[in-house]
């Protein structure tokens, strides 16, 4: 390895709040995954406060770019999908220091991939995949064929990650790869839709059939995290009570959408109560068992 790119990290190797370094290269790895650098240098901290911090560098002929994260912000990328890359940098890197096997401990969990882990990963993805498919019928019935189109092919990718996720493997930057592996009537659908030479509104149609029957047999699955965080609980919820559930966050954006097509799926029913104002209620939720 270039002994100035060592010279880059070294330093922080000795920092007391430094778990792991990790060094990506080019020639090592799929050029997709590193943005157009020629190595990426990942820096995970146990400091808060980090966050994700990004410098780029020259290094002798070489364009790095270093990643500093803290250990929360990985765990939370991990479950929230917000870094699709850094699963990849987490296989592909080449490890260069790793205090007490922190990153021993993180790839076992990614490998295991515990059940926690993916029912909240299905969730985000179901969530995704509604919102998407929502908007791709709209834009359809409104004659916009080629932002309907956008949305949902869109929506078949959270498809597409959902299953890899059930199928318990984190999603790849090539999730396609991996679809086609473990649920090829779905890599199929992709595919036809790419290749088919029909007009794009009769593929349009054909999508949204097919994404609403994927929706309907995802259901369960996809909506598990968030029905089980209600079962623990119990009694019924306003929304502004299921919004503040801390493990709620990462899908809050999309919560409503899920709510009311859990509704219209009898899922979740709805409660009556009385407001102070003559004949305004409020709405309460809660599971249809």
């Amino acid at each position: 390895m270039n002994v100035l790119l060592r010279q880059l990290y070294q330093d922080r190797a000795s920092e007391d709040d430094t778990f792991a370094i990790l060094v990506i290269q080019k020639e090592l790895s799929p050029l997709s995954i590193l943005d157009g650098f020629d190595a990426i240098v990942l820096v995970i901290k146990n400091n808060p406060e980090v966050d994700w911090h990004v410098k780029h560098y020259q290094v002798d002929d070489m364009k790095v770019a270093l990643h500093s994260l803290s250990q929360t912000t990985m765990h939370h990328s991990l479950i929230a999908g917000t870094h699709r890359r850094l699963v990849d940098w987490l296989f592909h890197g080449k490890v260069v220091f790793d205090r007490n096997e922190f990153l021993k401990g993180v790839k076992e969990r990614i490998e295991t991939f515990p059940p926690g882990d993916r029912m909240k990963k299905m969730t985000i993805q179901f969530t995704k995949m509604l919102r998407r498919f929502d908007e791709g019928k709209i834009l359809f019935y409104n004659e916009q064929p080629f932002d309907a189109f956008s949305n949902m092919m869109h929506s078949l990718h959270h498809l597409a990650r959902l299953a890899v996720i059930n199928h318990g493997y984190y999603p790849e930057v090539t999730v396609w790869d991996q679809v086609r592996k473990i649920e090829p009537e779905t890599y199929k659908l992709y595919r036809e839709l790419l290749k088919s030479e029909e007009s794009l509104e009769q593929r349009i149609e054909l999508l949204i059939l097919a994404t609403e029957i994927a929706v309907r047999s995802k259901t369960e699955i996809g909506s598990e995290h968030f029905r089980s965080l209600l079962a623990d609980r119990g009694d019924s919820f306003t929304i502004a009570e299921m919004m503040e559930i801390p493990e709620v966050q990462d899908y809050r954006i999309d919560l409503e959408l899920l709510v009311n097509f859990l509704i219209e799926k009898e899922f979740l029913v709805i409660d009556h109560h009385e407001s102070k104002a003559q004949g305004i209620h409020h709405i309460h939720y809660r599971l249809n068992t």
